[in-house]
């Protein structure tokens, strides 16, 4: 293959290979004199050097002190306006930015320049959404859970009845303390966290006043639970194998409240919202599988995202970019930290290329009017939650007007956008199974 070679103005660009090409930037005498000698005389006109009036400090000494420093940064100048011009023209995918290659070897002291920049190109590659079959969860609410989140909120809503034994299903009110670990911690829990057998067993039976010895290896399911009630640190709940005595201060059993109008009432803040069993049951089945189809969703995203990573060949200017990543910062990287930075954000900078494809090839950027539709929705589902329900279209246009005002939250609700856009365009075009599950087995499944 002949190394393709491109020339406009003063910028010509050879291609090394499909990834890799060089520009040079010729600059002379004439492209930059004008504006050089332009500068000198607003230096002479402002120059204040003792023993000259100013304004009539000689142009020969105005040149000896400024000359260089003005030439450099005028033919700089021109270097970035021609090297940005040509590859917005020309329209050029780049990776990165153009890496100086000869900068060392410039001899400022010549009349006319050449330049040579390494460019990192974009790869060309296609997409297939509808290789790989991915899981697309349906996560339902059984009547297990329902009949768990209704015993829960009984018990949210019923009476604590004091009482002097601890017996199954009771709270229990006390202080961990621990010397090894230097624990002292007032917590309340209740049986039904308690994991272990033996610490069952040790705390059955127990008396308000007594002190428990407790280990705390496998005591409740959750290591988090470990921070919670022993006071912890993240890392040190992992794990955790001590012995804690638990001095118990308080036990409670909870009356459950009677499932009846009043407690509907309540729990809703209105009136007549649910007027039975069975509509509460709807009610906490709506509102769980409404949150589950947001988990369901991430997922979903994840699912196609490492997809498409992983199934869309093609390669990269790997050295261009080491090399590239090395000078792009505050302090040069050494070549080793630079190749693992970007084995670091190489999954990033694939997907990047991936989705920036996607939304070119598919019109999926946002525009302004779907963001200021956007948040005029979002504006008047938050009216609504303060009883605000029909604000007129010059209301949301106001507020709506000085969100969009705001740079940080345009990047917000952008980013909101794009993401809702590239799910509902993966869950149209992307090759999906439907699965129903219940919460708990979609996450040992999802997340095993």
């Amino acid at each position: 293959m002949h190394p393709e070679i491109q020339k406009k103005m003063n910028v010509t660009k050879k291609d090394i290979d499909n990834l890799n090409a060089v520009l040079t930037v010729e600059i002379a005498k004439d492209d930059y004199s004008g504006k050089v000698d332009k500068v000198l005389k607003d230096y002479r006109k402002n120059a204040n050097i003792p023993g000259f009036r100013k304004g009539h400090v000689p142009m020969g000494m105005v040149k000896k002190q400024y000359g260089k420093a003005v030439l450099v940064e005028e033919v700089n100048k021109l270097l970035q306006d021609a090297l940005q011009k040509f590859i917005t023209e020309e329209k050029i995918d780049i990776l990165g930015n153009p890496l100086p290659k000869n900068e060392a070897e410039i001899n400022w002291d010549a009349d006319d320049y050449s330049f040579e920049f390494e460019l990192g190109l974009s790869p060309q590659f296609e997409i297939d959404l509808k290789g790989k079959e991915i899981t697309h969860y349906k996560i339902v609410a059984d009547e297990e859970m329902l009949n768990n989140q209704v015993k829960t909120i009984r018990k949210q809503y019923g009476k604590l009845i004091s009482k002097d034994e601890v017996e199954k299903g009771d709270e229990i009110t006390g202080t961990f303390t621990s010397e090894e670990k230097g624990i002292d911690k007032k917590a309340t829990i209740s049986t039904e966290e308690i994991d272990g057998k033996e610490q069952l067993k040790a705390l059955l039976g127990a008396k308000v006043g007594d002190t428990v010895s407790l280990k705390t290896k496998g005591m409740f399911a959750d290591d988090h639970d470990n921070q919670k009630h022993f006071g912890v640190s993240h890392d040190d709940a992992h794990g955790l194998d001590v012995e804690v005595s638990f001095k118990i201060e308080e036990v409670n059993t909870r009356e459950m409240a009677e499932l009846n109008q009043e407690l509907f009432d309540k729990i809703f803040g209105k009136e007549g919202v649910v007027t039975s069993e069975e509509e509460l049951k709807a009610k906490i089945k709506e509102d769980a599988e409404g949150q589950f189809a947001q988990q369901s969703d991430q997922k979903l995203l994840n699912d196609v995202v490492e997809s498409l990573i992983e199934n869309t060949k093609f390669d990269l200017p790997e050295a261009f970019l080491q090399r590239w990543i090395a000078n792009s910062g505050e302090e040069k990287m050494t070549e080793e930290d630079a190749k693992a930075e970007f084995e670091r954000s190489e999954k990033g900078l694939r997907y990047q290329l991936i989705e920036g494809k996607l939304r070119a090839d598919h019109k999926l950027h946002v525009t302004f009017d779907e963001l200021k539709d956007y948040s005029k929705g979002m504006i008047k589902t938050q009216m609504a939650q303060f009883g605000q329900l029909d604000p007129s279209e010059e209301e949301l246009d106001s507020i709506a007007a000085r969100i969009l005002s705001n740079k940080e939250e345009v990047e917000r609700l952008s980013e909101q956008m794009n993401t809702a856009k590239m799910l509902n365009f993966f869950k149209e075009n992307a090759k999906l199974k439907t699965k129903e599950i219940t919460y708990d087995k979609f996450i040992k499944e999802a997340y095993a």
